[in-house]
């Protein structure tokens, strides 16, 4: 028997079981379809010896410190703050778009006043900003746009920006100073020992039982419980009764190539050039010293696991109507990116469980 049940292992039903198992001393149980746990932040050495992240580039950032101090008692960290360069008419542009982006895109010395007004100038008005093309054009105009994004997202989504809802660019901001990094959160790093040796400091505690390799739909039934906390596809959940819900699915090209330096930065995004989006090469990210180096060639497609929810309105609309169905569930917690059909970066992954649990489970116990 078993109070609690969680199916999945990412990182929301970890850190679900975790808090279960150390704060209410209970037993529960975590299922997985995958042979593993840690869910796509999983990483592993290859047969080079290079460590890669087996799903795409996960690098940790956050401004909650509650959510950096709960993982810190899992992992030390290197202190890394990631950088990424765009291929964009033969040269290598730093991304996101601030003054260097502008300068060395355009030949020129402007100072962070003079790449506000400049960028101002190039802005359209847009009385109301409704999708992803609207946030660009409104913020760095056209040339901009088409150059950085418009490629870009069509090579992501299969559409433009103007099909996709408005959060999917206004994650990428627009800078008036010269910081390049991708990300200004106040806690940045990858986990010194790599994110699997993480996940499983987390399920250390002899109260939680993993089952891999399993369908939770054939085996649910042998278990009594209180609760369940879910975490997978939630149209899979209702066996999709209102259709399946669209994702954003990858395929991973994996090369190890004789040398120790491939690129110039850790990730380098091909907006307008070839099939991939981006390529990375894990030992700018991991510190990891070798006479080798992976990198690692992403292509878009809609076949496979499912990574990134359809940011679109019919596709929300869709999802409402499968949150109607959560709602009817009184033993069930929906959480996470795929319950939710919600993109979370990892740093909100753990906030959510965090929080739910102490909303669930400490203000009941």
């Amino acid at each position: 028997m078993y109070k609690y049940v969680v199916v999945g292992a990412g990182l929301s039903g970890i850190t679900i079981a975790e808090r279960i198992a150390t704060c209410l001393h209970e037993n529960v149980l975590v299922i997985e379809k995958r042979n593993h746990i840690g869910g796509n932040c999983y990483d592993s050495y290859n047969e080079d010896g290079i460590l890669i992240h087996n799903y795409g580039p996960h690098i940790f950032h956050t401004n909650h410190k509650d959510v950096w101090d709960y993982l810190s008692n899992f992992t030390k960290w290197n202190y890394y703050q990631h950088r990424v360069l765009s291929y964009i008419d033969g040269q290598l542009i730093p991304m996101p778009i601030t003054t260097e982006t502008i300068n060395k895109l355009y030949n020129l010395n402007l100072s962070n006043f003079e790449i506000e007004e400049f960028l101002k100038k190039q802005a359209q008005p847009i009385d109301q900003v409704t999708n992803s093309e609207d946030v660009v054009l409104s913020k760095a105009g056209k040339e901009i746009y088409e150059k950085f994004f418009k490629n870009y997202t069509k090579k992501q989504w299969d559409v433009y920006p103007d099909a996709l809802d408005k959060s999917v660019i206004s994650r990428i901001p627009v800078r008036y100073n010269r910081d390049t990094r991708y990300f200004t959160n106040q806690y940045q790093g990858m986990p010194k020992s790599g994110y699997t040796a993480m996940v499983h400091k987390m399920v250390t505690n002899p109260r939680i039982h993993i089952l891999l390799n399993t369908d939770y739909k054939e085996v649910l039934h042998n278990f009594n419980y209180e609760k369940l906390i879910y975490t997978g596809p939630v149209d899979y959940f209702f066996d999709y009764t209102h259709g399946k819900l669209t994702y954003r699915s990858i395929k991973f090209d994996f090369e190890t190539l004789d040398y120790s330096c491939y690129q110039e930065a850790p990730v380098v995004n091909y907006p307008n050039d070839y099939d991939f989006t981006r390529i990375t090469e894990f030992t700018k990210m991991t510190g990891q010293q070798s006479n080798k180096t992976t990198i690692l060639k992403e292509y878009p497609t809609w076949e496979g696991e499912p990574y990134y929810p359809y940011p679109t309105k019919e596709c929300a609309d869709q999802y409402n109507l499968y949150k109607e169905e959560c709602n009817k569930e009184k033993s069930v917690i929906f959480i996470g990116r795929l319950a939710e059909y919600k993109y979370y970066d990892m740093d909100a992954t753990i906030k959510r469980a965090l929080d739910t649990f102490n909303n669930e489970f400490m203000v009941k116990a």
